[in-house]
């Protein structure tokens, strides 16, 4: 199981890493249509979001492939975050029919919603992001119960 997981964690940082690259190159205008449309006050400000995306992609992607041990379920925990975070996006595009990264039919969209799900898990459990998710939840539940 050592070696799956491994080999979960490392598909899923070069595909991030790669997934990042394009926000900045190949398939920048793609990007666009994640952008949910109530957050693009201006061009220049959904390029940001863009670019700003492609740059945490890459951190995150070059974290999975090359960081310690001992922070692996941190940047776990953070890329499952940032899939929730960019979720509002995919959604979007599902409900204003836009067509992007071959997703060209609402049932296409729809399918893709659903493999959300499966990525934050795929985060979570290639990285020991779950255990790690799970300590801080008891960590916050104590303090508060402390007070």
């Amino acid at each position: 199981m050592k070696y799956v997981r491994l080999i979960a964690r490392l598909i899923l940082g070069f595909f991030m890493t790669y997934a990042g690259i394009a926000h900045l190159t190949v398939a920048r205008q793609e990007f666009v249509a994640q952008v949910p449309t109530w957050i693009q006050f201006t061009p220049a400000f959904t390029d940001f979001v863009v670019l700003a995306s492609g740059v945490v992609e890459i951190a995150l992607g070059l974290s999975m492939l090359f960081m310690i041990k001992k922070y692996r379920p941190m940047v776990g925990a953070l890329l499952a975050l940032f899939y929730i975070l960019i979720f509002p996006g995919n959604i979007n595009q599902y409900v204003n029919h836009i067509d992007a990264f071959n997703l060209n039919t609402d049932d296409a969209r729809l399918i893709r919603l659903f493999f959300q799900p499966v990525l934050i898990a795929w985060a979570l459990w290639s990285t020991g992001g779950w255990k790690y998710g799970k300590q801080m939840i008891q960590k916050q539940q104590y303090k508060e119960n402390e007070n």
